[in-house]
């Protein structure tokens, strides 16, 4: 079918009534049900801050406020109460604590205990501050007592609670160059909110299949182009139907475009990646001081590091690699060694298999498995070669493999590489190069010194979960090298 004629047959049914007279779209069924369930939803997650600010108000009131320098009248102890929620909800938020009905009961409780322990670690450094002597931690002990054992029911009961209440949303899964979602929904265990009952390619749905659609409560479109996705979002739009979209690199590239008024028309500006100096210089500084009070803090785990890897082997400690920064600049990025002197004795660069490669060390499967090898990087980043944030950076040879199925790879490189960045956060080490690429690339389309604070934050707690740290299969030389999606 031709697709001009596509766009008239379907997604002109989405704005025409009958004899042809355009009208408002009509609120939808699911429009209002789903309006009811969003406001029991934030009560839920109002509830939950109300249930851990208490013990900190309890333990407050009870003995923190007898200890500091002068008495605190209401409006002062309002103000901590108010500190303390505010901190606890930043926090809650960069680590997506509340988002019941994507994330596993554990997985909520291992985002909202970092929350409260940050949080009070924050409370507990004004309280020292407020003090004239070291407070006693006994009582802001028992309140973290208390605010987990409330972090854990709330968990429990606000995922019993939604999904007694929220209704298995039949799912459709319209794909062009991957098909993935259906097992990726049974791998994170997501089957209890999506009840996957269609899967179609793009162009079966467009030629007799849209109708299908209207039984439906959510959509997953995978990769498809941007004018049939065009057609199936506002069809989609026009019945109700909530659609997530699985980007091409195109349609990444787009969300970071400037509105601007030009000739009385609607105008998008897309250009690299070209943040204003305040930003610059802010995040410049923010590297700096972040990473010499990081050198100042891990300084006994480095040294103790570095002993035991000249203990293991009598090997060089440090270990340099060449690597890509902005603007294709190579410099020598700097690790703990962590595994043996002639693991690349052939000059061949491979990308590691994870715990079971054999060229990894005894110390260095310890310093990989909780990111300690990555620690020297911050000298990288105090040089000016890196910044705490950004698009982790390539080897040369690994980005000319890459470069060769996909040449926008190299647009990764409008940006200073970083120690973290979002495909770090969200991705994970054998994360096929695609899915970092548009990962990446999100991050470079909104410069924002909050967001690179969030991800700072947000990259504690993968520091601790093993799939981070995740290789790719033996034999492999670069990452998703058996599952490249088409560009």
């Amino acid at each position: 079918m031709d697709t001009q004629k596509r766009d008239r047959t379907h997604g002109g049914k989405a704005r025409m009534g009958r004899g042809g007279k355009s009208h408002s779209l009509p609120r939808s069924p699911r429009q209002a049900v789903n309006l009811h369930h969003d406001i029991g939803l934030r009560l839920i997650k109002m509830a939950n801050v109300a249930m851990i600010t208490l013990p900190f108000i309890l333990c407050w009131v009870l003995y923190y406020i007898h200890t500091v320098l002068m008495y605190p009248s209401n409006i002062r102890a309002s103000g901590i109460v108010l500190m303390f929620v505010v901190l606890y909800s930043f926090f809650g938020k960069a680590y997506d604590a509340y988002l019941v009905s994507l994330k596993r009961v554990s997985e909520m409780f291992y985002a909202q205990a970092l929350s409260i322990l940050f949080a009070d670690g924050f409370m507990y450094l004004v309280l020292w501050l407020m003090s004239n002597a070291f407070p006693n931690i006994w009582p802001a002990m028992a309140a973290l007592a208390g605010q987990l054992s409330l972090a854990l029911l709330w968990c429990w009961a606000a995922n019993k609670w939604y999904f007694a209440n929220y209704a298995r949303q039949k799912t459709g899964i319209v794909y062009d160059m991957r098909h993935d979602v259906e097992y990726l929904i049974h791998r994170y265990g997501m089957n209890q909110k999506f009840d996957v009952c269609m899967t179609s390619t793009v162009d079966e749905c467009l030629e007799g299949r849209m109708k299908a659609l209207d039984k439906l409560t959510s959509v997953f479109l995978c990769g498809v182009h941007s004018h049939e996705r065009n057609i199936i979002l506002k069809y989609c739009m026009a019945n109700g139907i909530v659609v997530y979209v699985i980007p091409r690199v195109g349609d990444v590239i787009m969300s970071g475009a400037r509105k601007i008024h030009m000739f009385h028309l609607p105008i998008m500006r897309v250009d690299r990646y070209n943040p204003p100096l305040e930003h610059v210089v802010a995040k410049r500084t923010l590297d700096i001081a972040m990473s010499l009070l990081l050198l100042l803090l891990f300084s006994p785990f480095m040294l103790a590091t570095a002993v035991c890897i000249k203990l293991e082997d009598r090997g060089p400690i440090f270990y340099r690699q060449k690597r890509l920064t902005k603007d294709g600049r190579e410099f020598d990025m700097l690790k703990f060694r962590s595994m043996v002197v002639s693991a690349e004795q052939d000059g061949v660069a491979c990308l590691s298999s994870g715990a079971a490669d054999p060229r990894v060390t005894r110390v260095g499967r310890f310093i990989r498995s909780c990111r300690i090898d990555e620690f020297p990087q911050l000298f990288n980043v105090l040089r000016g070669d890196m910044s705490l944030v950004g698009p982790r950076p390539e080897r040369p040879e690994i980005a000319a493999e890459y470069e060769k199925e996909m040449p926008e790879f190299a647009l990764r490189l409008q940006a200073r590489a970083g120690l973290t960045g979002y495909a770090q956060v969200y991705g994970k080490y054998n994360t096929t190069p695609y899915d970092k690429l548009q990962m990446d690339l999100m991050y470079i389309s909104r410069p924002s010194i909050l967001e690179d604070v969030k991800i700072l934050f947000a990259t504690l707690p993968i520091l601790f979960q093993r799939e981070s740290t995740e290789g790719i299969e033996p034999g492999q030389v670069i990452a998703g090298e058996n599952d490249k999606p088409a560009a």
